[in-house]
């Protein structure tokens, strides 16, 4: 048995499992949160005018490392999963994991999300058809989009490991700084190009500015487990300490500058250039930062499960598909009520983690009685 193996109790990578946990109550939180936004509230599944700005600010700070987290942790247990499932056993394996579930959530859930935005707005509703996503823009893939473009950096993944063995000869941290100046100059020029915002198809949704940066963060997870970097523990934590720190210069610097380009467009603090620049810089470093930062946090402090911990994560794919609904109608009965937006989107938010449990947990229960 490996060192690396070592870390697996029961096949699975418990900080990871954890930490996953975590991502996906944070997802939640994010989600809750644009129902107060009272800018993105306004194409969200549900829109209360009980506008909340610290749902606003959390957002910022959060959707800088919550989706490269997934990626990097989805990257380090890819190559495990092809060593398990050799040719296109891989492929099937991930298409029955990503995809099936996709293709019932688009089905199912996205006509449900209509029925929510147009229910809750006191609006008619509309042509059976018009409920899919593949027919109404505006709703596209919304939270789903993550599972296709993960299928997609899978199969990637696969087809250069056909032609090739991936064997990187680079060094984990040479290859963590070229991807933080490619991300730099890739979220520059596709800013200065004006090719920001939102790839829309049937198939695959992607934010065109963060693609090519979701993807090297899953190969850095790739070659996280090449490379064995999480099986010894380190002879001390001073950079640990350090980065803990100091991560949150970039991480302000970044939400500063970008709330002027936001909202005093034309006004700049340097020049239009040098406070795009820094925000591109900024927020590459911060997102490598927070990353660091939270996955060695579970590594040393919370590589443990219980029983409770154990349920979370095995219900966490599907809280991530089911949560947008089960938040929709929550967030619906809270619409014409009188408590304060703080409350309400910290009780939209634990209630739809805690119902969207209870409902996956059910439906696990069920599932395993019919396979035994």
């Amino acid at each position: 048995m490996t060192e690396q193996t070592e870390l697996i109790n029961g096949n699975r990578i418990i900080f990871m499992d954890n930490l996953r946990t975590l991502i996906i109550f944070l997802v939640v939180l994010v989600h809750a949160g644009f129902v107060y936004n009272g800018v993105l509230s306004q194409v969200w599944i549900v829109n209360d005018s009980a506008y909340n700005t610290l749902s606003f600010i959390i957002f910022m700070i959060i959707d800088i490392f919550m989706m490269p987290t997934l990626f990097f942790i989805s990257g380090y247990l890819v190559p495990l999963s092809l060593e398990r499932n050799q040719g296109l056993k891989f492929i099937k394996s991930k298409f029955k994991r990503l995809y099936l579930p996709w293709v019932f959530a688009v089905l199912t859930l996205i006509p449900l999300y209509k029925l929510i935005f147009l229910y809750s707005r006191n609006l008619p509703q509309e042509k059976l058809l018009t409920y899919f996503h593949f027919n109404q823009g505006f709703v596209s893939q919304n939270w789903l989009w993550f599972l296709p473009v993960l299928f997609l950096f899978n199969v990637l993944y696969f087809l250069f490991a056909q032609v090739k063995p991936i064997k990187f000869s680079i060094a984990f941290p040479w290859a963590v700084f070229t991807a933080f100046w490619i991300g730099v100059a890739y979220t520059f020029i596709m800013g200065a190009l004006k090719l920001e915002g939102w790839t829309l198809t049937p198939l695959l949704d992607f934010q065109n500015e963060r693609l090519l940066i979701y993807l090297m963060i899953f190969l850095l997870g790739a070659l996280g487990y090449q490379q064995k970097i999480f099986v010894a523990e380190p002879k001390n934590k001073k950079l640990y300490y350090l980065i803990s720190c100091v991560v949150w210069l970039p991480v302000i610097t970044y939400i500063f500058f970008s709330l002027n380009l936001l909202f005093n467009p034309g006004s700049y603090i340097t020049s239009r250039i040098g406070d795009e620049v820094l925000v591109y810089f900024c927020r590459n470093l911060s997102m490598l930062g927070l990353l660091y930062v939270l996955i060695n946090t579970f590594r040393y402090y919370l590589n443990r499960r219980g029983r409770f911990l154990i349920q979370l994560n095995k219900n966490s794919y599907g809280v991530y598909i089911i949560h947008m609904i089960v938040m929709g109608w929550i967030a619906m009965a809270m619409l014409n009520t009188t408590i304060h937006s703080t409350i309400k989107y910290l009780a939209l938010t634990l209630l739809t983690f805690v119902i969207s449990n209870l409902l996956t947990f059910i439906f696990r229960k069920v599932k395993e009685s019919f396979h035994q």
